[in-house]
């Protein structure tokens, strides 16, 4: 099974953004995510939406955050990329007739309405200024050797 993981590289890019304080194309950070500049202007619409980032067009324009990174949670940019389905798994039947399904839905459903609320909860406990301290801080542990992508 394929595994959504917009919210992984929209994090990513944001990321490169809060390092790099003038305008980034969208060729550039598709070159950074190996990835074509169509699926970043995608991206970045719903960010954009939320007054996350804006775009300039012209020469020296490009994306730049329109945010404090302190302000933004990973919840936050969760929704604005639209809340992809958290979990993979799910009932064969979300209304069977069968008892014995109908007990297995009564199990598994507050079960996965609390892992949803757990991740949800720690997605908003994180900011965007705390992921990239963190990531600072892994840079200056290597060196300032930075990641390819």
């Amino acid at each position: 099974m394929k595994r959504d993981s917009r919210l992984s590289g929209v994090l990513h890019v944001l990321l490169h953004m809060t390092a790099w304080p003038d305008p980034t194309t969208s060729d550039v950070l598709a070159q950074a995510m190996d990835t074509n500049p169509v699926v970043i202007r995608r991206i970045m619409a719903g960010l954009r939406e939320r007054g996350y980032v804006k775009s300039e067009k012209g020469h020296g324009g490009g994306w730049t955050l329109a945010c404090d990174p302190a302000q933004v949670t990973l919840r936050d940019i969760f929704e604005a990329i639209g809340a992809p389905t958290i979990l993979a798994i799910g009932h064969r039947s979300p209304a069977p007739a069968c008892l014995v399904e109908q007990s297995v839905n009564a199990i598994l459903s507050p079960t996965f309405s609390e892992l949803e609320a757990l991740l949800l909860s720690r997605l908003g406990e994180v900011t965007l200024a705390q992921l990239s301290r963190d990531v600072q801080r892994r840079m200056d542990a290597k060196r300032g050797v930075r990641c390819a992508g």
